[in-house]
């Protein structure tokens, strides 16, 4: 009964238009039948009366719309005496709002269910001793709230299988998460204390304390989610274009039904033609697709921000992209520590991690792995800021003889400012240096190389074939680092030691355009947004890469590029067959009823079975059914990828 009662507020002139066809069927059986095609031709008109008063507001905003064309064949059926056409043309207009409905929640399937599962409460925990500072689940007092009450710095109470409400630091000494939802990693994750935590991860079999290290607003999940729904509310240009086709359809369909109603003498020729113009495939079939579009690449982590990016992606000729994080893993293994006078290389390390946890940069889990490697504890922060584009800083609760102490971590220029001893360190090609001062004293740096991915060769090989003629590598390493790198996997220029100014200047000058920027970090966000499609590599939601790129890639694997623009074609392609389609079977159809062969009434029947088959069509952008199983097994999703951190040398 809810159902019924939902669907009578959300489609009142579908349930009416039903409601005259029945009250006309009853006339019919009754001696009041000659009654019965006034009950349906007066509705009739007066829902295209209705329509035409949207109508002339449309145009009188300079927007020529379809709505004309369907008016017209109403009122035309019922002047000529065809009443019950006219209302099965009046099902159709009110109909295909429920059509449109239907296919679009169907094409947006894996979209909302991004949203169906962000975190909405947290348990704050109100009792801040002992038990629960150390991490203590048991007989802990709490409170449940909305997670945007939720402050930095506050104590969490995490239940088994309950959603991590925003990013957070593990106080407990270990749990067990399923961050499936963030990465598309099947395995659970294991963390110890100390190490951050996305939102939305979902907590295994024990309950946890965990420290807020984000407001929601800032935190994973929710940015995921805030991405989603820009991208579920744009309109693309193919979109746009398809409202285009209105007036040269429109003026089609009337020159049809005019000769047919001149050459024949017959004015119910002239209404046979109008109501198999049907205008759906143009109303729906391009938005349809894209949000399919959208909606299968969701399936696959990349969140494309609008259906005009997909439509980009179809042509896509050439590709940029950063070194650090994008081309190479951006998991680099810890080489050596240079520690400076009165600091040994774990004290450096230490320090270095337990401000990097709180980075969101690619590169910070690599630098908290490496201290666990050797078994150095985090220290607690009083206080943590990350500074986009240089590095982190982090007011740690214990340091030498139990003094608080100030550590910034990033890149060297930055770390000077507030350590002038600061000299650069010597690395081999290949190699990343990050400085940490502490206080107001140079530390050292920690060495680190990096890995060139896995995939990233036969990624090379996809793009080329899928149409991408010009391929580049804008970094800000040196050249002896990223040369070799271009070499092996084929890259067709290097512009090494760039600064986000100098990677802007060259992307906008890269000829043939559309261009792809490839880029992971801060440090990227400029370029990324001046690009003709930025896509943000393993970008985890919350950085400014992400908010500037037109793609969030929530998965760290390389292969979702080409896999990317092999989706943009696709739904560009299924767009334009779904509308050429409705539109070539329209005009036929119209051709056969003006020379007399098909009666207004079957006609209006089968202009109803043209947008079903233009809907249907624009429905195959979602993807194949075999994609949609294969999407499903997250056993051969990428890994995991790390929290990450400030990349000094790209």
């Amino acid at each position: 009964m809810k159902r019924v009662r939902a669907a009578l507020s959300a489609y009142p002139l579908v349930f009416a238009t039903l409601a005259a066809a029945a009250a006309g069927l009853v006339l019919l059986a009754t001696p009041a039948r000659a009654a019965a095609p006034w009950v349906v031709g007066g509705y009739a008109l007066a829902i295209a009366a209705w329509e035409a008063v949207g109508m002339i507001r449309q145009l009188l905003r300079g927007h020529a719309g379809l709505d004309i064309l369907a008016v017209t064949a109403i009122t035309a059926a019922v002047l000529v005496g065809e009443p019950w056409a006219a209302l099965v043309v009046v099902l159709m207009l009110t109909g295909g709002a429920a059509l449109e409905d239907y296919a679009e929640h169907r094409s947006k399937r894996e979209l909302t269910a991004l949203l169906r599962k962000a975190p909405q409460r947290a348990t704050r925990v109100l009792e801040h001793g002992a038990a629960a500072a150390a991490g203590s689940a048991a007989e802990t007092a709490t409170e449940e709230v909305p997670v945007d009450a939720i402050a930095v710095g506050e104590l969490l109470l995490v239940r088994p299988g309950a959603l991590v409400p925003v990013d957070a630091i593990l106080v407990s000494d270990h749990a067990v998460f399923d961050e499936s939802s963030l990465t598309g990693e099947s395995l659970p994750v294991d963390r110890a204390a100390g190490e951050r935590v996305s939102s939305g991860a979902v907590n295994g079999a024990s309950a946890v304390v965990m420290r807020a290290a984000a407001v929601a607003s800032d935190s994973e999940y929710q940015q995921i989610v805030r991405l989603v729904e820009q991208a579920a509310g744009s309109k693309a240009t193919v979109v746009r274009l398809a409202d285009r086709y209105a007036v040269p359809f429109t003026a089609l369909s009337l020159l049809i039904a005019g000769i047919a109603w001149a050459v024949s003498g017959d004015p119910v020729r002239f209404a046979e033609v109008l109501v198999v113009a049907t205008p759906c495939p143009l109303l729906i079939a391009a938005p349809v697709a894209f949000l399919g579009g959208m909606s299968r690449a969701a399936r696959f982590g990349l969140i494309v921000k609008g259906g005009g990016t997909l439509e980009q992606l179809s042509r896509v000729r050439s590709a940029a992209f950063d070194k650090t994080g994008t081309v190479t893993t951006g998991r680099p293994v810890l080489e050596r520590v240079l520690p400076q006078s009165g600091f040994s290389e774990d004290e450096v390390l230490q320090f270095a991690a337990s401000a990097e946890v709180y980075s969101s940069h690619v590169l910070a889990g690599s630098v908290v792995a490496a201290a666990k490697q050797r078994g150095r504890a985090l220290l607690e922060a009083q206080h943590a800021e990350e500074t986009a584009t240089n590095g982190v800083t982090a007011v740690l609760a214990s340091g030498p003889e139990g003094a608080a102490v100030t550590v910034r971590v990033g890149k060297p220029a930055w770390v000077r400012e507030h350590a002038p001893a600061l000299a650069p360190a010597a690395v081999q090609p290949g190699e990343l240096a990050i400085y940490v001062a502490v206080d107001e004293r140079y530390a050292g740096a920690i060495i680190m190389r990096d890995r060139v991915r896995e995939e990233a060769a036969d990624v090379f090989a996809a793009l080329q074939r899928l149409g991408v003629e010009r391929t580049l590598m804008v970094t800000g390493d040196v050249a002896a680092t990223a040369e070799p790198i271009a070499a092996r996997l084929g890259i067709g220029e290097v512009h090494a030691e760039c600064r986000p100014s100098d990677k802007v200047r060259i992307v906008s000058e890269v000829q043939p355009r559309p261009l792809i920027m490839v880029g992971d970090g801060l440090n990227d966000a400029p370029v990324l947004a001046a690009a003709d499609i930025g896509f943000a590599m393993g970008a985890r939601g919350a950085t400014a890469a992400s908010e500037s790129a037109d793609i969030v890639n929530r998965y760290d694997s390389l292969s979702a590029l080409p896999r990317a623009v092999r989706i943009g074609k696709d739904t560009v392609r299924i767009a334009l067959q779904s509308i050429w389609l409705g539109i070539l079977i329209s005009v036929a159809l119209m051709l056969v009823a003006a020379f007399g062969f098909l009666p207004a009434l079957a006609g209006a029947w089968l202009q109803e079975l043209v947008d079903l088959v233009a809907i249907l069509g624009a429905l195959r952008a979602i993807g194949p059914r075999a994609e949609r199983a294969r999407s499903g097994d997250r056993s051969a999703s990428p890994s995991s990828p790390t929290p990450s951190a400030p990349a000094p040398a790209a």
